[in-house]
């Protein structure tokens, strides 16, 4: 298999990096990855994709995968300026949100087992 660094390269994924060590560690697994979520909603969108995809490129290669859901970031609500205010949820709601995005993402990345992805708070 090739280094996962040059499929993800190909793919339009890498515009500059923090060191060339990267293309190494990639190339030899396990590295770990991560990408960080805001669960202030039930549902993914378009600007998830890409950090979804590279996170299942790097786990089909091999490498470990963690889902990082901002449970304080979805308790005080979206910060985006389309109200005057956020939007506060509670904890039931933060938890049902990020019940929803684990089945979303389940359907790109796999969860459980010694090799599977982790979902974390």
């Amino acid at each position: 298999m090739e280094n996962v660094f040059d499929l993800i390269e190909q793919r339009g994924f890498i515009s500059q990096l923090t060191s060339p060590d990267v293309r190494t560690a990639l190339g030899n697994p396990p590295a770990t990855a991560y990408v960080g979520f805001d669960p202030t909603a039930d549902s993914l969108h378009l600007g998830h994709v890409v950090p979804i995809m590279a996170l299942a490129h790097l786990q089909r290669a091999g490498h470990r995968v963690l889902v990082v859901i901002g449970g304080a970031t979805g308790m005080v609500g979206d910060p985006s300026g389309r109200s005057t205010e956020r939007n506060l949820l509670t904890m039931e709601q933060v938890a049902a949100n990020v019940l929803a995005v684990k089945g979303q993402m389940e359907r790109f990345l796999t969860f459980g087992g010694s090799d599977g992805a982790l979902m974390l708070d």
